[in-house]
């Protein structure tokens, strides 16, 4: 992954470095899923497919927002992306290559966070932010940034994405064929829904990847919170859901320490015989994907 110090986001004098970022803009393979926040405005996304998230919010795909902009200013979305232009140190361009005319989207990384970004180019990133339309100079003051007028003078009153969390988002197997570079991050994933132990552990399966295993996902509330008190979450086998969350080792031991999640001895003997030290991603949130099954 490449990580950016907040001189290099934008926080510093971003011109000195817009050469070195204009050798390395790169372009992945199709734009999949965003989640909007707020309700949707106007006949827009009427037609486009959606679900509903666990805390009530709308899951459409991507290129309602680049079509249809003006129905989503204001709002904040989700978008999970493969396709990556870096245009500054603190921003790039995600976009759907699927749709004729679909234009990209530009966004900002407003999050006080280095920016993160894949090494590897068929590993996505999610972003959440405000969809608006972008006048730099409004940019630069709200949020403390320093960013090259040369560098975004094309994308000028068009929509913009300004980032509050950006996350990795990489398919099940790619996390479990290589869990090293991924223990400790916050992760977005997709998948289907296998093996379903509890209702707070099940698998996601990996289809993609030969050889590569499912990755095993544990619902656990935030810290400080009684797993009775977290907000349920349901899901059926073959279901397509996303879940976010941190990726560590599977110890029984710690999990028990960190989280209340009330397992009996004999599903903890279970798992344990089955994922010891295998990868495991701890959810805060799942919800139904918009992503298209097959994609």
């Amino acid at each position: 992954m490449v990580r950016l110090t907040n001189d290099h986001l934008g926080f510093g004098d971003e011109q000195t470095t817009s050469r070195r970022i204009s050798t390395r803009q790169r372009f992945f393979r199709s734009t999949l899923a965003i989640g909007l926040i707020a309700g949707l405005v106007g006949a827009c996304a009427e037609n486009a497919p959606q679900t509903e998230t666990s805390d009530g919010t709308t899951n459409v795909q991507t290129e309602e927002v680049a079509e249809n902009t003006e129905g989503y200013i204001g709002q904040t979305v989700t978008v999970r992306s493969e396709p990556i232009e870096v245009v500054g140190d603190s921003s790039f361009t995600v976009s759907d290559d699927q749709f004729f005319g679909s234009e990209p989207i530009l966004v900002i990384n407003a999050s006080g966070e280095p920016l993160l970004l894949p090494e590897d180019d068929d590993v996505e990133v999610q972003v959440t932010g405000e969809v608006r339309n972008f006048v730099i100079a409004d940019v630069e003051q709200e949020y403390d940034l320093t960013l090259d007028p040369t560098l975004y003078e094309e994308y000028e009153e068009q929509a913009v994405i300004i980032a509050q969390s950006i996350a990795l988002a990489p398919e099940p197997g790619e996390i479990t064929s290589n869990p090293e570079q991924y223990y400790g991050e916050v992760l977005a994933v997709t998948g289907e829904v296998e093996d379903i132990q509890t209702g707070s552990a099940f698998t996601l399966d990996e289809e993609q990847l030969i050889g590569a295993e499912d990755l095993l996902v544990i619902y656990a509330p935030p810290t400080g919170t009684d797993q009775a008190e977290a907000p349920p979450v349901t899901v059926a086998d073959g279901e397509q859901v996303a879940v976010t969350g941190t990726l560590q080792a599977f110890v029984v031991a710690d999990l028990e320490r960190d989280y209340d999640l009330g397992w009996d001895l004999e599903l903890q003997e279970q798992l344990e015989a089955e994922y010891s030290n295998r990868p495991v991603l701890v959810a805060n949130d799942i919800y139904p994907s918009a992503i298209p099954e097959n994609y």
